[in-house]
């Protein structure tokens, strides 16, 4: 028995049930649960809708939560193209038409953060409240990321190196493994707050080529991105960034440039993964924020 399918996790997660919907020609998953107003969860790299696990319980007290699997990810479809942000938020538009709504709030960690800001950016009348963790967008600064360390323990050499076409698949497949644990070993302030299990169900998905592909093709699109960037009106949707010490000021330069009004909050002793590591915190936030 695969204990990581989603077919098992959902029994680890009462009140959710899972949910594919095509839209614009796609299978996208999702995990859903609870009432109330609707609340999209989108998660980063390299994870999937387990990644909120631990707040999704206590958000659907209140709200109806939807967490995806992106273009790409998880149980959702790998097709060759479509992975431009843009892109992808038409993908999550299309979807909360189809279950039914009119306008969501919307959180995005990572990868995700990057697709629900060009949901509020190219949708602000669907979009409620937007929350965004850890992770600005990408824009011109990302072309003066350090790729070598320069005194730092940590520097986003992956950013560069998901960028490299076939390569990284042919490195990777049955041995994503080593990289996952290297990135969650030094990215957790806490690296037991993703366990073993956890890992298994990363890995499980991010193991195989056609995955590496659809997956490395989020950042392959960044150029794109930044292009489209440029065209987006600043966002006037109240805003929420969520951001671990190191990379509060990152994200908040980005919001300053690119948001109307916003709010920021540092999360103190975690790193990347901060709704992993602090998920009470998180989730309090989190629900704090739409209140």
């Amino acid at each position: 028995m695969n204990l990581y399918t989603t077919a098992h996790l959902i029994k680890k997660m009462p009140g959710f049930y899972s949910h594919t919907q095509k839209v614009n020609g796609v299978n996208l998953h999702g995990v859903i649960g609870g009432n109330g107003a609707p609340l999209v969860l989108l998660p980063g790299w390299p994870q999937t809708w387990w990644s909120f696990r631990h707040i999704m319980p206590v958000l659907a007290e209140k709200y109806t939560v939807i967490a995806v699997d992106l273009r790409g990810m998880g149980d959702s479809d790998k097709p060759p193209g479509g992975y431009s942000k843009k892109d992808m938020a038409g993908d999550i538009k299309e979807l909360v038409i189809a279950l039914g709504y009119d306008r969501v709030h919307i959180a995005g960690h990572d990868i995700g953060a990057n697709v629900a800001y060009a949901f509020a950016a190219n949708y602000p009348e669907r979009t409620g409240k937007l929350i965004l963790l850890d992770t600005p967008p990408p824009d011109e600064n990302m072309y003066r990321l350090p790729m070598l360390p320069v005194g730092t323990p940590v520097y986003p050499w992956w950013v560069a190196f998901n960028q490299v076409k076939d390569l990284p698949e042919q490195l990777l497949e049955g041995r994503f493994g080593l990289l996952l644990d290297h990135l969650l070993d030094k990215l957790l302030i806490n690296p037991e707050a993703i366990g073993d299990f956890d890992r298994a169900v990363y890995m499980q998905h991010y193991n195989r080529k056609e995955n590496i592909r659809a997956s490395n093709a989020w950042y392959q699109a960044f150029g794109q991105d930044i292009s489209d960037q440029k065209t987006y009106p600043k966002i006037a949707n109240p805003t929420l960034g969520i951001a671990s010490s190191s990379n509060f000021g990152i994200l908040d330069d980005f919001l300053s440039h690119y948001f109307l009004s916003y709010q920021m909050m540092e999360v103190e002793g975690t790193g990347h993964f901060l709704h992993e590591e602090k998920p009470v915190q998180i989730a309090k936030a989190i629900s704090d924020f739409l209140e």
